[in-house]
C-alpha cells in the first residue's frame, strides 16, 4: 500500500511506495554551506539514491538555493538547501500506450529537498515535485 498518492502537473497520478529523509546538513561537522558543499551534499545523495535502487531510473528535482549575505571563513558565499533531504520510490501506470496489457507500470526514484519532515500529498507536494515531467525521466517495467 503506498505511503501517498500525488498528481501530478501533467495530470499523472503517482503513488510514493518508499520514502528517505534526512537532514540534509547531517555530518557537516563544522563551518557554513557553500555552493561546493552543496553540490557535494546533492551528488551523494543521487548516488545514494542509486544505490539503493539499482536498475530505477533516478531523477533530481533541482533544490532552491538560498543565498546569505555572508561568505565562510574562505571568503565563498554562504548558500543554503532546504533543511530535509528526500529519496522517494514512485510508481504509476505505464507510459508506452503498446505496453497498456495490465502488465506494465513505471517507477522512478526523485531526490528532493524540502523544508519539512512531512511526506507530500497533494495539499503541501512542493511545486518542483509536482511538475517532474515522469514520461520522459521514469521508466515502464513488466509487473
Amino acid at each position: 500500500m503506498p505511503l501517498t498518492y500525488l498528481t501530478l502537473s501533467s495530470r499523472r497520478g503517482i503513488a510514493l511506495t518508499s520514502l528517505r529523509l534526512d537532514s540534509t546538513y547531517a555530518g557537516l561537522l563544522e563551518g557554513a554551506p557553500t555552493k561546493r558543499v552543496n553540490d557535494d551534499i546533492i551528488e551523494y545523495r543521487l548516488r545514494k539514491a542509486r544505490d539503493a535502487y539499482p536498475g530505477l531510473p533516478v531523477h533530481l528535482v533541482p533544490p532552491e538555493r538560498t543565498h546569505r549575505d555572508r561568505t565562510n571563513f574562505r571568503g565563498e558565499p554562504i548558500e543554503d538547501l532546504p533543511a530535509v533531504a528526500c529519496i522517494g520510490a514512485f510508481d504509476s501506470n505505464e507510459i508506452d500506450p503498446a505496453h497498456n496489457s495490465g502488465w506494465y507500470s513505471s517507477a522512478l526514484v526523485v531526490v528532493w529537498f524540502q523544508d519539512t519532515p512531512d511526506i507530500p500529498s497533494n495539499d503541501n507536494v512542493p511545486a518542483a515535485l509536482r511538475d517532474i515531467p515522469w514520461d520522459e525521466v521514469a521508466q515502464d517495467f513488466e509487473d
